[in-house]
């Protein structure tokens, strides 16, 4: 089976490449032979992972004004108001690619979440037009996020994997029958233990994420996250470890977590991880820490599947629905609106301290469950072929 994965924006969000590492060696484990290439927008970030058997440039082309295909798009689009052939071209890099796989597997695990798609919409179009299997891989999509548009792209799936029942149940909701419920591959990732930095305590160092997401989201929400480290720093002896999980350009965890350093190195008590480790090496230092609080989902399944009891700042469904599916409730997961009150975040925090024994006991009866459901997926897949 010769597999193409699509929709990754590039490594540099160590979430995607955690999804595209975890998943490269789930299907290469359960599918004998298989072959995996990664469309990728930055194909450059990719090369850390050594186990895809290629990697092509998937970024977007662009159409010069008043060229051939300008014209034809524009004709096309002012007569019919269709803009599937200025998408073709657009998209070319990844559709050009599409004759050469037997599956396509577009694996933005929440790019469902932000609006409609229409340029994913006419690649998938087309992979089913070349009579190829199309799979959504692990998603998480909320009720606000659907409409006809993409409902309508849903239905051409041959398969969708729902990474947790809150996404599984609404998608069934809407009548599609292509849904089978998974586990984000995340959970499986194998990580990489690095040399401790100085001023680490072993056992006693809690890990923070930030991002400048959450914190365009809520502008609030910094000013609570620093009120909340000078409360850990009053009230417990541990060590603060500040870690990114996404350095891209434009959204770039390090520089906001950079600020927190500055505000609080004096204490001797904080530690800024670097911004150029890769998926496995921060999992295999948040394996290592007591307590985790994140706004990256992938940083938190990092948490969680080292039995780490973790806060969530600033949910979408695909938190809510982790949580829900590791604890049976939506446990130390706050919402977007909520991380502006310290008062809250220290609330939960204080919770999480409080309980840690019952959450760690709570992660290692459920966390094997979660990873045997990322294999799972992998099985749904296999019966494609």
């Amino acid at each position: 089976m010769k597999i193409m994965m699509f929709a990754h924006g590039g490594s540099l969000n160590r979430g995607c490449e955690a999804i595209v590492r975890s998943s490269t060696k789930l299907i290469k484990e359960k599918i004998v032979g298989s072959k995996i290439y990664l469309a990728s927008e930055k194909p450059q970030t990719d090369k850390v992972i050594s186990t895809l058997d290629g990697i092509y440039d998937g970024s977007k082309s662009s159409i010069k004004k008043y060229s051939l295909d300008w014209f034809v798009a524009s004709l096309q689009f002012k007569l019919r108001q269709d803009e599937t052939y200025a998408l073709g071209v657009i998209e070319q890099n990844i559709i050009n690619r599409i004759k050469d796989v037997d599956v396509c597997l577009s694996i933005g695990g929440d790019n469902y979440c932000y609006g409609e798609q229409p340029n994913w919409y006419e690649i998938d179009r087309r992979v089913k037009a070349q009579g190829k299997k199309l799979v959504l891989w692990g998603c998480s999509i909320g009720e606000e996020d659907m409409s006809e548009r993409k409902l309508e792209d849903l239905k051409l799936f041959d398969l969708i994997i729902a990474r947790e029942t809150l996404t599984y149940g609404m998608l069934q909701s809407k009548g599609l029958q292509n849904v089978r419920l998974g586990a984000d591959p995340a959970f499986t990732m194998e990580q990489e233990q690095l040399p401790l930095p100085k001023g680490w305590q072993e056992g006693n160092t809690i890990g923070i994420n930030f991002s400048p997401l959450v914190w365009k989201r809520n502008k609030k929400s910094r000013e609570a996250v620093s009120e909340l480290i000078k409360h850990i720093l009053a009230t417990s002896n541990m060590t603060i470890a500040l870690t990114p999980h996404v350095i891209e350009g434009g959204n770039n965890d390090y520089e906001v977590l950079e600020q927190f350093y500055e505000e609080f190195k004096a204490t001797n008590r904080v530690i800024l991880l670097p911004d150029h480790l890769t998926a496995i090496q921060y999992k295999g230092y948040i394996s290592r820490m007591r307590f985790f609080i994140g706004a990256r989902t992938h940083a938190t399944i990092a948490a969680y599947s080292n039995y780490v009891p973790t806060m969530v700042l600033g949910y979408s469904v695909k938190s809510k629905g982790i949580a829900q599916d590791i604890f049976n409730e939506e446990k130390l997961v706050l919402g977007i609106d909520e991380i502006s009150s310290s008062s809250k975040l220290i609330h939960h925090y204080d919770e999480m301290i409080r309980e840690e024994e019952e959450i760690k006991s709570r992660l290692k009866q459920a966390i094997p469950d979660i990873k045997q459901m990322s294999y799972k997926a992998v099985e749904y897949l296999k019966e494609l072929a």
